[in-house]
């Protein structure tokens, strides 16, 4: 089955993170797929643009479904095949709704996240403002801190929805270790390290984590005050 499925992805993009590893949950290893060069602007190639229009990455199909949202794969992937694997959605209705809300309140991380780091390279030099810069990374702390008071109130070694591992943490852990990668301190949000350090230990992860990342275990210094 995983021979009818191709994803087209970029090392350390969340999103294609997600992917990768729902598809290792779900044992579909075997799958199509190829390494792309943001920095080249490979993403941008036709062959990315037939699949996704958008010229973004993940760009995922299988057989003649197309699923670019990563959300969107990662769903769809464990309604397709639920009995592969472990199960990602919870039977309680606690669990699942806890699961629901964490996958998508993670999405104001991201934007927050982008924010801070992408700043310069998404704003004009001369558009450029200190009290944008300020108020984003005021934003930002704020919004760690809501994360970190949610793991206070976990019990040890409990993932996202409970003590079963789900697509919340499918969702949520590539955000987390993006922010890790970019200088966030460990001393400071501990609940959010052990976490971390929890889940990079995962199977799934571990055979999914960016090469790049292999190969330059040093990343960016853009949280370093976080």
């Amino acid at each position: 089955m995983a021979k009818d499925m191709t994803l087209l992805w970029g090392s350390g993009s969340p999103p294609c993170w997600r992917v990768t590893i729902a598809l290792e949950e779900k044992n579909l290893q075997g799958y199509n797929q190829k390494l792309l060069s943001f920095e080249k602007a490979e993403h941008k190639s036709k062959e990315v643009l037939d699949i996704n229009p958008r010229g973004q990455l993940p760009a995922f199909k299988h057989g003649d479904n197309i699923l670019n949202e990563s959300y969107a794969a990662c769903m769809y992937l464990e309604s397709r095949f639920r009995s592969q694997g472990p199960q990602l959605i919870p039977e309680g209705q606690l669990e699942q709704a806890l699961m629901y809300q964490r996958m998508f309140e993670i999405l104001n991380l991201s934007d927050k996240l982008s924010n801070v780091i992408y700043y310069n390279y998404r704003v004009p030099e001369g558009e450029r403002h200190d009290s944008a810069i300020k108020r984003n990374k005021e934003t930002l702390a704020t919004e760690i801190k809501l994360w970190e008071g949610y793991f206070q109130k976990m019990e040890v070694g409990s993932y996202l929805a409970g003590k079963a591992f789900s697509l919340a943490d499918v969702i949520v852990f590539p955000v987390i270790a993006y922010a890790f990668r970019f200088g966030l301190s460990t001393e400071r949000y501990p609940k959010l390290g052990a976490y971390y350090d929890m889940m990079k230990d995962r199977p799934s992860v571990k055979a999914t984590w960016p090469p790049h990342w292999l190969e330059n275990p040093q990343g960016g210094d853009a949280l370093k005050e976080f």
